[in-house]
């Protein structure tokens, strides 16, 4: 386990969706019993920390991240002492336990929305954005929600908009009330007591919204007027990304330094401007690290790739990045790239061979090590409200998010005993379960190259020097002497070392001299002379 204050810094961490990671107790759901049951897989891949997506009371309007009582475990994940039980299991095992956070917004079920919905003067009238409507009794602005339609609904007690940035039954905490700042800070410390080493704060950008409410912009990208969601056609500078949020994680990590030992990486949303965002959070005493979504999209190509961590490091020298290719959110990357692959296997080992070389500290999604790719869902099996509300154009969320698969042949993959499962686990997947996984599978790759970054000071802290390749070739070095180049392309390429390597893991490689041949999605990393 990396230890020390820093241990952050270069990390991997290993993200599980409790719903569907493992089902111990049969309903069809995943759980924290699962969880602990099959901890010793995590454990054996050579991360060094897990990310829980949500496991709080919730109606699951949003599977979770519509949050009804934030110090406590819903039910159908079991109970605060089985994630106690968790904890300790996870840290015997050398794991460190980073939770979500989802504090830009509640359910519409949480107790104090209720108190705040019943009128204009009570003591939580203002802990949630509320406004007036205009005097045609439209919303107060032109603010649009992520899941379609205005960020705000109308609430007959009140006569008075209250806002969400995502679906109706998530409103808007208003943090320009210091109360509700202290509230959440409250439940944070809750989480710390009890032990767990960090938070992935959701929508970190999302916090603070203009107190004028002044209507967006349209955005003036090339692409916005082709968007499925309405809300990417505009320019979010005043429903989200707002200067005082700064204040807010500068309290935030205060409280984080009171403990020992404890990280925070915010999840940073933006179309417009989100590497400079994630500069802006993680430099000074804020976020220890940004989430990026700058490579969870379709781009490939080595152009991408370099720019994006240049451009971090360039303009935010004192912060520290997360990267990741995928994760609950997002279309498996395997998938969205496979075009650009030889098979699938060698381009999920190639995938794997990258992230875990680049700089910064890394995210990896369950089943990403398996080489799984989203699987195909019909209308009615769906149960994400994206999906729901934007079929067939956009299909959500539910094809990333399926069941994992432990025992090929067994019923649901051995994700749980159920007659049904929340999400429906289809022959693909089970074709990649961890027990299919032999010696050269996606699986012993993920455990290669993790020990390789493990035991590699260049590869976990080494700075990045980019080497000039012509396309499709990725090329850097990490550190005084570590060289990483890939073929980002389904044909072979050749192209000239930097100068004599001795190679530590390669995938269709054939070195002549100071020459490598790169077959498709091939890769060289070794050690510079």
């Amino acid at each position: 386990m990396a230890d020390g204050q820093d241990w952050w810094r270069g990390s991997v961490t290993y993200q599980i969706y409790p719903r569907s990671f493992m089902d111990a107790d049969g309903d069809g759901i995943g759980d924290i019993k699962g969880i602990i049951d099959r901890l010793d897989h995590v454990a054996s891949l050579g991360v060094d920390a897990i990310w829980l997506s949500p496991v709080f009371p919730s109606p699951m309007a949003d599977m979770g991240y519509d949050v009804s009582e934030y110090c406590d475990i819903d039910p159908t994940f079991g109970s605060l002492a089985e994630f106690d039980a968790m904890v300790e299991k996870a840290h015997d095992l050398g794991l460190k336990v980073i939770i979500d956070q989802v504090l830009s917004h509640a359910s519409d079920q949480h107790a104090l929305f209720e108190k705040s919905r019943q009128s204009r003067d009570n003591p939580h009238a203002d802990w949630f954005v509320w406004a007036n409507p205009r005097p045609d009794g439209t919303p107060p602005n032109n603010w649009l929600s992520i899941f379609g339609g205005p960020a705000w609904t109308w609430d007959a007690r009140r006569r008075q908009y209250y806002m969400h940035n995502f679906l109706k039954e998530q409103p808007d905490w208003n943090f320009h009330n210091p109360d509700v700042q202290t509230y959440l800070l409250d439940c944070v410390r809750f989480w710390l007591d009890r032990g767990v080493d960090g938070f992935r704060l959701d929508t970190v950008n999302f916090y603070v919204h203009d107190h004028l409410l002044r209507d967006n912009a349209a955005n003036p990208s090339d692409w916005a007027q082709d968007a499925v969601r309405p809300f990417e056609m505009q320019y979010t500078l005043f429903s989200k990304n707002r200067p005082e949020n700064i204040a807010f994680l500068e309290k935030l990590r205060a409280l984080l330094d009171e403990y020992d030992n404890r990280t925070m990486v915010g999840e940073v949303g933006d179309s417009h401007h989100s590497i400079e965002i994630m500069g802006e959070y993680t430099s000074g005493q804020r976020l220890h690290m940004a989430y990026s979504f700058e490579m969870l999209g379709p781009d490939f190509s080595p152009k991408h790739f370099r720019e994006r961590i240049e451009a971090f490091f360039r303009d935010a020298p004192a912060g520290w990045p997360c990267w990741a290719f995928s994760n609950h959110d997002v279309p498996r990357h395997v998938g969205r790239w496979l075009e650009h692959g030889a098979d699938q296997d060698a381009l999920a080992k190639q995938a794997a061979a990258m992230l875990l070389a680049f700089e910064g500290s890394v995210c990896l999604y369950q089943g990403e090590e398996l080489g799984q790719v989203d699987t195909e869902l019909r209308f009615d099996e769906l149960t994400d409200p994206e999906g729901i509300n934007f079929w067939p154009e956009k299909k959500g969320r539910d094809g990333c998010r399926t069941p994992m698969v432990w025992e090929a042949g067994s019923a649901n993959g051995g994700f749980s005993k159920a007659n049904r499962t929340w999400l429906p686990v289809k022959a693909p997947q089970q074709a990649r379960a961890v027990s299919e996984q032999g010696d050269n599978s996606v699986l012993a790759f993920y455990r290669e190259m993790l020990a390789l970054r493990r035991g590699s000071d260049a590869l976990r802290r080494g700075k990045t020097e980019f080497l000039d390749l012509p396309e499709p070739v990725l090329g850097f070095t990490r550190g005084d002497n570590m060289m990483c180049i890939y073929n980002l392309s389904p044909n072979p390429v050749a192209v000239d070392l930097p100068g004599m390597v001795t190679p530590a893991l390669s995938q269709a490689a054939d070195m002549n001299g100071g020459r490598v041949t790169l077959g498709g999605s091939g890769f060289l990393i070794g050690q510079l002379a």
